[in-house]
């Protein structure tokens, strides 16, 4: 089958978001299918960088773009991964040519957009941004979210056709390596490891700001990176890793500390684990999905003073085995066969209608129009 995947977040960009797609679309191609992304072209004129994130581009007014590598690929399926520009066009497109199509829920963007946002603003700010992302999601057949809490939250907030599509990790290339690392050596042990992007809405400075024993590491990067080296000068920060580069810096230090409150799954999380490391966390969405107590309370520890976590979960045994078993259950193959299985929903009957009728009424609009504008100039 042909599988179009447009997403707003894609190469050059490093994050959650691309690397759960890059996986997903390398077992897809295993699977046989004929996979094609559709991301934001830096080379185009409407293509512009995010506030505040240099490094994350969108693309506006891509429609054009978009129909002509459609009808160049002439795809099965659609899958809409993100609401950004290229996700509301992508959207609007299928609505007027009747295709369905699905939607993933990757990012807590309203919660992100609080995070930016005076304190006596972000309740209004928080219900303009869901229902701007309900209306996105709504015509979509099978709205994808990773874990349980999403699901919850989200059916509170009237979003329908929900359904799970987890997350794997890629446990040949992340794996208990050596513990020495060359850029590691002159850092006092243990070193506290955070990966991901270095922004306000990780929660960063509530790792930074913990009075623990030996050295804080934070690797990658983000619009809050210059403001953060000069606040926290005894912290490390070493930018963005990929590939084995990252997997070694992951295996090579003794605990993996996650701070995020956003986050919808955390694939760091089994990333970390998956090289055989010990996890202190808050217990929000994503964490509290994925370090189930009864399975990693020999590795995991989740609490409200992230302090405590951390040197509770210090004390644990440090046998790389024992979180690295626990990663092993989340494989790509298996989460990439759900994907597929989603991408064959049907579209609903009710939202088939909808469709229809405003097509009707554009295609009314545009005679009644037509028919005024001749008669002016008769």
């Amino acid at each position: 089958m042909k599988i179009l995947i447009v997403s707003d977040a894609w190469y050059p960009q490093i994050n959650g978001v691309v690397r759960s797609l890059e996986s997903t679309i390398r077992e897809l191609k295993r699977m046989g299918h004929i996979v094609h992304v559709h991301g934001p072209d830096a080379s185009q004129w409407n293509t512009i960088s995010a506030p505040s994130y240099a490094s994350i581009k969108l693309e506006f007014f891509g429609r054009k773009r978009l129909e002509r590598a459609w009808d160049d690929f002439q795809p099965d399926f659609i899958h809409i991964a993100t609401e950004g520009p290229l996700g509301w066009v992508a959207r609007n497109l299928c609505m007027a040519l009747r295709r369905p199509f699905t939607t993933s829920y990757h990012t807590r963007f309203p919660e992100y957009l609080a995070a930016r946002t005076p304190k006596g603003m972000r309740r209004a700010i928080r219900i303009a941004a869901y229902a701007v992302l309900r209306r996105f999601h709504a015509p979509s057949a099978a709205l994808m979210v990773a874990t349980n809490s999403i699901e919850i939250e989200l059916q509170r907030k009237k979003f329908r056709r929900l359904v799970r599509w987890s997350r794997g990790v890629d446990s040949d290339l992340f794996k208990p390596y050596e513990k020495y690392i060359e850029s590691f050596a002159l850092f006092k042990r243990p070193i506290l490891l955070n990966v991901g992007r270095v922004a306000v809405e990780k929660n960063l400075r509530a790792f930074l700001n913990c009075k623990t024993v030996g050295t804080k590491v934070v690797i990658g990067e983000g619009p809050d990176l210059l403001r953060l080296k000069t606040d926290y000068p005894e912290a490390k920060f070493m930018g963005a890793m990929e590939g084995e580069q990252l997997a070694r810096h992951f295996a090579a230090a003794d605990l993996f500390v996650f701070p995020s409150m956003t986050d919808t799954f955390g694939l760091v999380l089994l990333e970390a684990a998956a090289s055989g490391l010990r996890i202190a966390s808050y217990p929000a969405p994503g964490p509290v999905d994925v370090l189930l107590p009864e399975t990693t309370n020999q590795f995991a520890v989740l609490n409200e003073d992230l302090q405590q976590a951390i040197d509770q979960a210090l004390l644990l045994s440090d046998d790389p085995n024992i979180p690295r078993q626990f990663a092993l259950g989340f494989s790509w193959p298996a989460c990439t066969k759900i994907f597929y299985d989603h991408l064959q929903a049907p579209t609903p009957k009710a939202i088939k209608r909808i469709t229809r009728l405003r097509n009707w009424l554009g295609r009314s609009w545009q005679r009644a129009l037509a028919l005024v504008f001749r008669q002016w100039h008769a």
